[in-house]
């Protein structure tokens, strides 16, 4: 609010100092002052050495003062100048220096002593105004530049907005002030400085599309490189000196006049719909995309057709704000904030607005209630979900054996339905050695006696007098599983193991209706293991035999084994029929003659050549 002072003044005219700036009535014949303290505006800046002017603010407020006006009043400008440092107010001396005109205080130069407080006052017989500014002259080593390649400049710089692909002109800011104080023409020295690259290029320019016209630069195509900060130093001639100020504009790019420039709103969509909770903050979320215009522009909620500022109902909020800026063209977001939402606010028209100058765009946005699933029951569901799944992994985890040899019993299928098989095991083992102890005494009786599977053994089951080569190969292709039993003499103690080894693994490898399963006896290093089991046993199954731990049928050992052995689902009836089926094929087999060993292809008179034995 304006303060009216009363304040004393001396004439000027008598050169006697304003004591501390103050006037008060002294006499009947002063007018008071009124004093509009600091101009808000903020400090004049000149350069040091350069031209420069102070204009008297009132001058700028035609509800106070014009020009015309004062004149046809009487009204006079008188210039007051409080150096930094003192509190006493001084008159201006004028100077070739320090002139005046009509409303400016012009230095020409400016000097670093100029710099302080400056009060301007406008005065007749019956009125009186005054209002003080600051001006500050800087030193050219005070003067941040960005590179350094950039002419000095203490003036904030003007702004200006060029659409890509036309044409503009720049003129110098403040050229026309220094045409008036000039004694003859005036000259002007443009640079372009692009601070993103460091680099700065004083006209002539590289291009032809800049040209520079008398004083002022004319764009006859703009493209985004032309961007940037364009510096114009000023540079005249006043009683034959040459004195010079820098003025700056800074040019920015945005996107041709002859595209579209109507708003639109990208979200919330035609058939989006937001989903709310009762008692909740809900936001809702508008975006609008609004082209350059030289104009103003708008994006806002309303709510039953009213503005927020109109409503009485402060729950309602909004918040805007600038997500993208492209060469001019705005993505503004505005969002609705609905505090603790109740139903009844599902009934009402929420809409989202965007408007400049080119057009009008509105979108309502529609609610619904999100259905909420009772917390507990949910909770407690994927509570024992989880459980449940643990105590699957657990269980599969511990008893996967059992669960596989219970699906096999099952779902499994029966060899014996499915082939012409005689065995369902062909015991393999070094002769004389631990081992074969091993193969009749448990490996036998077991497989037998307890899980009732038909075993052939070659020392029990074959002829006396035949030839060992032919019996075995007709063994070994009778059967549907090849036991080799793994243990460190097995490739010492003969050829017949062998012989056993080598018919299995063609077996596998010719019909694929015989599979070898290895058992290991007792531990073998891998040099200790044949060429053939060495090559073959990615591909085998391994059983290992732990002493003492798996005598027991419910071993892990056992249940390992059984997995590997052929599926036999066997009531008491087929046990019957299988052991007198066992007997016939034994006493079959006694009288059987070498021919049968037809089903082999290769036949081997001396089984020592077989094989090369090394490991």
């Amino acid at each position: 609010m304006r303060k009216l002072i009363k304040q004393e003044i001396s004439h000027p005219d008598k050169n006697t100092s304003l004591s501390a700036g103050l006037f008060s009535a002294g006499g009947s014949e002063e007018p008071m002052c009124y004093d509009w303290g600091e101009s808000n505006e903020e400090a004049v800046s000149v350069l040091e050495g350069q031209a420069g002017w102070l204009s008297c603010p009132l001058f700028s407020h035609p509800s106070v003062y014009n020009y015309t006006s004062t004149q046809s009043a009487g009204h006079n400008l008188f210039w007051y100048r409080l150096p930094e440092g003192h509190d006493l107010e001084q008159p201006i001396t004028y100077s070739l220096r320090l002139s005046k005109d009509r409303e400016r205080l012009w230095l020409q130069p400016a000097m670093a002593e100029d710099t302080g407080l400056y009060i301007c006052m406008l005065r007749n017989k019956s009125s009186c105004s005054k209002i003080a500014m600051r001006l500050k002259v800087l030193r050219l080593d005070e003067v941040v530049r960005e590179p350094d390649c950039q002419p000095p400049v203490v003036v904030a710089p003007t702004h200006l907005v060029i659409p890509l692909q036309e044409e503009k002109t720049l003129e110098c800011p403040n050229l026309q002030d220094a045409t008036k104080m000039a004694d003859g023409p005036t000259t002007v020295t443009w640079y372009h400085v692009r601070v993103e690259h460091m680099k700065c290029y004083q006209y002539p320019f590289w291009n032809s599309e800049r040209q520079q016209k008398g004083a002022s630069l004319q764009f006859y195509v703009m493209y985004l490189e032309y961007q940037g900060l364009y510096v114009c130093t000023v540079t005249y001639l006043r009683r034959g000196r040459a004195l010079n100020f820098t003025r700056s504009i800074n040019v920015t790019a945005v996107n041709p006049s002859n595209l579209p420039k109507e708003p639109s709103i990208l979200h919330p969509t035609k058939d989006q719909v937001f989903t709310v909770k009762k008692d909740t903050e809900v936001r809702l979320v508008c975006r609008g995309v609004l082209p350059y215009l030289n104009s103003s522009w708008e994006i806002w909620w309303t709510v039953d057709g009213k503005t927020l500022d109109k409503l009485a109902d402060q729950r309602f909020t909004n918040s805007n704000s600038l997500l993208t800026y492209y060469y001019g063209d705005r993505t503004e977001e505005s969002v609705l904030v609905i505090k603790d939402f109740q139903s009844e606010d599902l009934n009402r028209e929420y809409n989202c607005s965007v408007r400049n100058d080119r057009g009008f765009e509105t979108r309502r946005a529609q609610l619904e209630e999100e259905v909420s699933l009772p917390s507990m029951e949910l909770g407690c569901g994927l509570g024992v979900t989880l459980v449940l799944m643990l105590l699957l992994f657990v269980v599969y985890h511990v008893f996967w054996l059992e669960l596989l040899l219970l699906y096999r019993s099952w779902f499994g299928t029966d060899e014996r339905h499915t082939d012409d098989k005689e065995y369902d095991v062909y015991i393999s083992y070094a002769r004389n050695s631990e081992e074969e102890q091993f193969v009749l005494t448990t490996l036998r009786r077991v497989l037998e006696n307890e899980l009732g599977y038909s075993v052939c053994i070659f020392d029990r089951d074959s002829l006396p007098g035949g030839t060992i080569t032919d019996e075995t190969l007709s063994f070994v292709a009778r059967s549907r599983r090849l036991l080799v039993v793994v243990s460190p003499g097995y490739a010492s103690k003969g050829s017949q193991a062998l012989l056993e080894l080598k018919a299995g693994i063609d077996g596998m490898a010719l019909d694929g209706h015989l599979r070898v399963i290895l058992v290991q006896y007792k531990p073998v290093q891998r040099k200790g293991w044949v060429r053939e089991l060495r090559r073959a046993r990615v591909a085998l199954a391994l059983v290992r035999w732990q002493g003492d731990k798996s005598r027991e049928l419910t071993s892990h050992f056992w249940k390992r084994l059984r997995v590997e052995l052929p599926v036999r689902r066997v009531s008491s009836r087929d046990e019957e029929e299988d052991s007198k089926e066992v007997a016939l094929m034994r006493l079959h087999s006694q009288n059987s003659t070498n021919s049968q060993t037809g089903l082999i292809t290769t036949t081997v008179k001396d089984p020592q050549k077989v094989f090369n034995c090394s490991a």
